[in-house]
């Protein structure tokens, strides 16, 4: 069946896309979604822009303009809404782009997490729930470098902006009535905080099965790990392309630089490894000769069993706490934040910063609910097993509070 993509603006050239943004400039709300292309680039590269703005849509084709600056610069000016589903994507190519984020973020797919939607919510999810039209997701392994698009992909990229403002007004009603809008603006922060250091700051520590590991281990996958990002940038390739995060877990836990053991292990005879041997190995020695003074911060500190027993009792709490908050409980925390809160509660803290069920709305939230269970002062028993909500949470008999 032929689809006909929705009307819109086809931009293509320079001289298009300023004057587009002259005018893109007067709205009060942007809509943006972007289509991109990920696996084969060091940094993703941009294949198309949708944005929805003053009821009228736009599809702009970065890949014949020179110069994409006007768009991120329009975007980034105060005096509108930006906004997007999540749109981690769209913010960091205007922020690689001008070193700015988009003015007035709204992320739909984080506030519907604080209206009690699920999290992360598919577009499609939150269309059907919350409008409830029923979209098509056809064109999901879509390549979009490749020209020209078909009228089915524009109408495919069409439908991930031509929503957005229902939406956006939809749950701003929905956080209204809820009282939860400063909610949104801190969580907004936060997010734009986490973006800002994941592209300022060196993210070694997230390379897989490094947790027991000794400081000097650490040590050698952090030389590795700067080894690769800068080959796999040289390169422009995907930095698991350049050496594999199972083999940077066994040359440290190897601990050893020599050239023999490192082409004994199984993997590293592979294409354009057996020339880097030599480059890795130097990364190993410049792990294995780091001062104990600078080992790397471990990311994660050990939890007693008993603690570990009492943080899983907990988090099958959060969610139904947070249901009965209209709260999507994959939004407010994870099993680990559950552990980090009890451990900052219960032994002496070293980090300043308290944990993040312990700030903002989430201490409001289970926060300090949690410190009354760990203090004795609530507990929680179980009500109605076949009700919404069968536990029930009470003050503890015989305590002032």
């Amino acid at each position: 069946m032929m689809v006909e993509p929705a009307p819109h603006q086809n931009i293509t050239t320079d001289a298009e896309l300023r004057q587009y943004c002259d005018e893109l400039a007067q709205a009060e709300s942007i809509g943006v979604d972007t289509e991109f292309v990920a696996e084969h680039t060091f940094r993703p590269v941009l294949c198309l822009v949708q944005v929805a703005a003053a009821g009228r849509l736009a599809i702009i084709d970065p890949l014949g303009i020179d110069d994409f600056t006007p768009f991120w610069e329009t975007l980034a000016r105060p005096g509108h809404v930006t906004i997007v589903h999540a749109g981690r994507g769209e913010v960091e190519f205007c922020l690689q782009a001008i070193g700015r984020f988009p003015a007035g973020l709204f992320d739909i797919q984080l506030a519907a997490g604080l209206v009690g939607l699920e999290y992360p919510a598919g577009y499609c999810t939150l269309v059907s729930r919350l409008l409830g039209d029923s979209l098509s997701k056809h064109e999901t392994r879509t390549d979009w470098r490749r020209r020209p698009l078909t009228p089915r992909q524009i109408a495919y990229a069409l439908d991930d902006v031509h929503y957005l403002h229902p939406l956006q007004a939809t749950l701003e009603a929905r956080l209204a009535e809820l009282g939860r809008r400063e909610w949104m603006n801190e969580e907004m922060a936060a997010w734009e905080g986490e973006i800002h250091r994941a592209a300022t700051e060196e993210r070694w520590w997230r390379v897989s099965g490094n947790a027991n590991l000794s400081g000097r281990g650490l040590a050698v996958v952090r030389e590795l790990w700067r080894w690769r990002q800068a080959e796999a940038q040289r390169r422009d390739k995907p930095p698991r392309q350049i050496l594999r995060d199972d083999l940077i877990i066994e040359l440290a836990k190897r601990q050893s630089a020599d050239v023999k053991h490192i082409q004994a292990l199984r993997g590293m005879e592979w294409g354009r490894l057996r020339s880097q041997i030599t480059e890795i190995s130097q990364a190993i020695q410049r792990g294995l000769e780091t001062p104990e003074k600078d080992f790397a911060r471990r990311a994660y500190r050990d939890v007693p069993p008993q603690l570990a027993m009492l943080g899983q009792f907990l988090s099958s709490a959060l969610g139904s706490i947070c249901r009965q908050a209209h709260l999507s409980p994959n939004l407010v925390g994870t099993p680990s934040d559950v552990r980090e809160l009890i451990l900052y509660r219960t032994t002496a803290a070293s980090d300043p910063e308290p944990p993040l069920l312990a700030r903002g709305w989430r201490a409001e939230v289970v926060g300090r609910l949690f410190e009354d269970f760990l203090e004795g002062k609530k507990a929680i028993r179980i009500g109605d097993p076949m009700s919404e909500h069968p536990l029930v949470i009470e003050p503890v008999q015989g305590n002032d509070e």
